[in-house]
């Protein structure tokens, strides 16, 4: 894999830029840890999702720049982006 990969995921009005590398699982959305950042479990849970269906929540660090929208559509849009990065590597 290159340094770092890169992709865009959208929902409805909510655009999520995913930056990916090789790591140790971190996941930062907006300069703020996922958890904190989507304090509602279910949320939490989209943004793991595709990370999850690969097995490979502890390989990769994620750094996403996200705005529009409200959280569930970031949430969304989040998943999209980083299902999609996956996808090319």
């Amino acid at each position: 894999m290159e340094k770092q990969k890169n992709a865009v995921g959208r929902r409805k009005e909510a655009v999520a830029r995913i930056y990916i590398s090789k790591g140790t699982g971190t996941i930062t959305v907006n300069d703020k840890d996922y958890k904190a950042y989507f304090p509602i479990m279910y949320l939490q849970n989209q943004v793991e999702l595709p990370l999850k269906t690969i097995e490979a929540t502890d390989s990769f660090d994620i750094i996403v720049n996200v705005q529009g929208g409200g959280q569930k559509g970031q949430a969304e849009a989040i998943k999209l982006g980083i299902a999609r990065v996956l996808c090319e590597i």
